[in-house]
């Protein structure tokens, strides 16, 4: 008989409670954008961690110790006219933002991002 797998948004929700303090928030926050920036992104679990996708992946969430990270899967072909991106740059094709403890979040411009992002795979 096979295990039932839980739902995406159950993992995720799982995950932000476990990881708590402000990194969980900092994750809750980060999700609530992407979900915001295009509603037909869907939210999926993937490597152990919250990933979205629309015609392809677009990006993903994860919490370390240090930082709460975003990653764009194409980011390499991404704009950052915010000079948002600040790792991920010895990969050929992905890009993140890795937000510390205190850091602001430019929600604006991070939707903006999170747009362009999912026009790289309707192209």
């Amino acid at each position: 008989m096979a295990m039932k797998m839980k739902p995406a948004a159950e993992l995720i929700d799982n995950r932000i409670a476990e990881t708590g303090g402000w990194r969980g928030e900092v994750y809750a926050k980060l999700r609530k954008i992407v979900n915001e920036a295009d509603p037909e992104l869907s939210e999926e679990w993937k490597w152990d961690t919250a990933v979205w996708l629309r015609d392809g992946l677009v990006c993903a969430v994860s919490a370390f110790r240090e930082a709460v990270k975003i990653n764009f899967f194409k980011g390499a072909l991404l704009s950052d006219p915010h000079k948002m991106i600040n790792n991920g740059f010895t990969s050929k094709q992905h890009r993140s933002i890795d937000f510390h403890e205190g850091d602001e979040i430019n929600e604006a411009a991070l939707k903006e991002m999170i747009r362009e992002a999912v026009g790289l795979n309707l192209k």
